[in-house]
């Protein structure tokens, strides 16, 4: 979560001070015992497994991970299909998609994702990586646990610098300190600390990274910065209690002890238990099995509740249930997928400004090498990953030309991330069949007319 200062206090932000850097490592640490507590639910090391008994009594744990349910399904549902680009009007982002190729920024995305969902926020780095004679722009999204962003605190929240910092061991295994790396507008500085209060820093290394900007992202799952299932983790963990109670309680009929009334047992039990001498019965005399009692049909009925209760707050449909038949249409879907659908409106928003933000620094980088880049009035188009038909919307495609130029209504198909080159293979298609076509009917080619060259001096035209 990014850390705000007040900019007079931040001091040089291209050499902030130990004091600085100290202070907003010391108020990021505040943070890490709640990301651990989402880490660890997300890989399923819940509440339930510390549970146990007073007494030496065996007791059964299981978990059902509905946070990481909520988790994969939010990302791809968001995330499944990549974002398009549309260049602003007479605008150049080619280099920038290339970039993005290269980058592996569909990866990049469901990756980030993945920790907006879980964290409630997540962050990228920026910086560039020389294969053979070549300096490569690149990007890497980052444990937010290890790293964050420092804003001043206006309301636009601008980037002073960011800091990443990294634990160090020998080949033992012993600590023996930390690498803080502190990246500002213009420059990346590594310092070698023995402990996070950044007493008797030493810089390691200091290089300038010509982004012209801090090369680092925060994007936010929400205003609040949530995580996905942050608000149902109550649910989930009763959610546990009770189908780990339900298993206990069955283990506990199979091992019903037998109790015996007004029976009087003669003789010495045999040493391995299998026989023994016929007791003589009296007035009242009984034989039954000791359980507990329990209503199974009143606990299915808790435990789809909770169940439901999980679905609901965090707007996450549940496939099994009999409401999402296979022969549903794609438009069917979306009526079912209602609440998740609003909930993209609000994670698309927050993770739109992100991207904005990294388009500026890519193309800042881009132009250091003379790529004449301009992402002016680039828009950002995300696709959820739902079930569709592609009849529709190709006759939609089609119908729209007269209103909707092609360069928009093709970003409506989810396989189509750049729609700019897929007019340009359209046009490339078109060209070639007219070509094909003349040369069927005896005709040459339109390259091969006399008139498409200008005349020779002394040709008549």
């Amino acid at each position: 979560m990014a850390i705000k200062i007040d900019r007079e206090l931040a001091g040089n932000i291209n050499n902030p001070s130990a004091e600085v850097l100290a202070y907003c490592i010391a108020e990021h640490q505040k943070e890490l015992s709640r990301l651990e507590k989402l880490d660890n639910t997300y890989n399923g090391k819940h509440d339930i497994f510390n549970r146990v008994k007073e007494s030496d009594e065996k007791l059964t744990n299981v978990m059902v991970n509905n946070a990481k349910y909520v988790t994969d399904m939010n990302v791809g549902f968001t995330f499944g299909n990549p974002i398009a680009y549309t260049p602003g009007k007479d605008k150049n982002i080619d280099p920038v998609i290339e970039a993005f190729d290269e980058m592996g920024i569909k990866k990049h995305d469901r990756e980030l994702g993945k920790d907006l969902s879980v964290y409630g926020y997540g962050l990228e780095l920026h910086y560039l990586s020389v294969i053979g004679d070549k300096t490569i722009p690149k990007i890497a999204c980052v444990d937010p646990r290890g790293m964050f962003l420092v804003t001043d605190d206006t309301v636009e929240s601008h980037p002073l610098f960011a800091v990443r910092y990294l634990q160090k061991f020998d080949l033992e295994g012993k600590a023996i300190g930390w690498n803080v790396e502190v990246y500002t507008p213009n420059w990346l500085m590594v310092y070698r600390v023995e402990n996070l209060s950044f007493s008797d820093p030493v810089r390691i290394k200091i290089k300038q990274h010509y982004y012209g900007d801090v090369p680092a992202v925060e994007f936010r799952n929400n205003e609040e910065k949530q995580g996905d299932f942050e608000q149902a983790m109550s649910l989930i963990n009763a959610y546990n209690v009770l189908q780990s109670d339900r298993i206990n309680d069955k283990e506990a009929f199979i091992d019903a002890i037998l109790v015996l009334y007004g029976f009087s047992l003669d003789g010495e039990k045999v040493e391995n238990g299998d026989s023994l001498e016929a007791p003589s019965k009296e007035d009242g005399a009984a034989v039954e099995w000791l359980t507990k009692t329990f209503d199974e049909q009143d606990v299915d009925v808790l435990s789809k509740s909770i169940e439901k209760d999980i679905h609901k707050v965090t707007y996450t449909p549940n496939l099994n249930d009999e409401n999402f038949a296979g022969n549903i249409s794609g438009e069917a879907m979306k009526y079912k997928l209602f609440g998740l659908l609003q909930l993209l409106v609000t994670k698309t928003g927050y993770f739109e400004d992100g991207v904005k933000r990294r388009l500026q620094l890519t193309q800042n980088i881009l132009n250091v090498s003379s790529k004449n880049v301009d992402v002016t009035g680039t828009k950002i188009n995300f696709k959820p990953n739902l079930p569709i038909n592609k009849k529709d919307i190709i006759e939609m495609i089609r119908d729209s030309q007269e209103f909707i130029p092609l360069l928009i209504s093709l970003a409506w198909l989810d396989d189509i991330d750049d729609p700019q080159e897929v007019i340009e293979m359209l046009n490339q298609q078109k060209d070639e069949n007219v070509e094909r076509n003349q040369k069927a009917l005896g005709q040459p080619s339109p390259s091969f007319y006399e008139q498409d060259n200008p005349p020779k001096e002394g040709e008549d035209e």
